[in-house]
C-alpha cells in the first residue's frame, strides 16, 4: 500500500483528501498544517508520496520545497492547490516538485497521480500544461545560466522523454517501447546527462524551454 503524507493548513480539506485516499487504498501516514511541520512529519513517517498545499501561513508549500531539497531528500512530491497560476507552477517544479495537480481532480485522477510519483513518473495536470510551455519559453533557462549545452537526443531519447513528459514510469515506459526496464533506465540517465539536469522534472522543464517538446 502506497503512504501518502497530506500537508494543507486546513483541516477539512486534509479529512476530505485523507476519505478520498482511503477510498482507493492509499494509506496517509501523516498530516501537517505547514511546511515546517510537514518537515518533521515526513521524517517521521518516511512516506512514499507527499501531497503538498502551496498557499499556507507561516512556512508555505515552496519553503518546504525547498528545505526538502537541500536535506536531500529522495521523495517525490505532488503539488495539489487550488491555485494555476503560472509563475506559481514553475516556481514549485524549479524547487523540486514532481507532480502539479489541481483541487478540482478526480478520486481516480488523484491516485493515479499518487501511483505515478510513487513509481518514479512525473505529472502536470493537462489543463496547465499549454500555459506552462509558454511560460517556459518566454522565460530564462529553468536550470541557470551556467547550464552546459544541450546535447541532440537521438529519436528514441525524445520518445523516451515524452513519456516522462507524460507521467510514465520506467516500468511504464518500457512496456510501451517494448524495452527492458534497464534500458530505458540507461535511456533516462542519458537524457539527463544531455540535457545538463539532475532529474527528470528539471528534464521535462529544459526540454520544454529548448523546444525539443512542443
Amino acid at each position: 500500500m502506497t503512504r501518502v503524507v497530506v500537508v494543507d493548513d486546513q483541516t477539512l480539506v486534509r479529512q476530505g483528501i485523507r476519505t478520498l485516499l482511503d477510498l482507493a487504498g492509499i494509506e496517509v501516514v501523516g498530516e501537517a498544517d505547514d511546511g515546517e511541520a510537514a518537515l518533521a512529519v515526513i521524517g517521521e513517517s518516511s512516506p512514499d508520496v507527499v501531497l503538498l498545499d502551496l498557499r499556507m501561513p507561516r512556512y508555505d508549500g515552496i519553503w518546504a520545497l525547498n528545505r526538502l531539497r537541500e536535506l536531500g531528500g529522495e521523495i517525490p512530491v505532488l503539488v495539489l492547490t487550488t491555485f494555476d497560476d503560472d509563475e506559481l507552477v514553475l516556481e514549485a517544479l524549479r524547487a523540486g516538485a514532481r507532480g502539479y495537480l489541481l483541487k478540482d481532480v478526480t478520486v481516480e485522477q488523484l491516485a493515479r497521480a499518487v501511483a505515478t510519483l510513487a513509481e518514479g513518473g512525473t505529472l502536470i495536470a493537462p489543463s496547465i500544461t499549454d500555459r506552462l510551455v509558454r511560460a517556459i519559453q518566454s522565460g530564462p533557462p529553468p536550470v541557470g545560466a551556467d547550464a552546459p549545452a544541450v546535447q541532440e537526443l537521438t529519436e528514441r531519447e525524445v520518445e523516451v522523454l515524452r513519456l516522462i513528459a507524460a507521467g510514465y514510469s520506467n516500468r511504464e515506459i518500457a512496456e510501451v517501447v517494448f524495452l527492458a526496464e534497464g534500458t530505458v533506465k540507461n535511456h533516462v540517465s542519458t537524457i539527463l546527462l544531455k540535457l545538463g539536469v539532475r532529474d527528470r522534472t528539471r528534464a521535462v522543464l529544459r526540454a520544454l524551454h529548448e523546444g525539443i517538446l512542443r
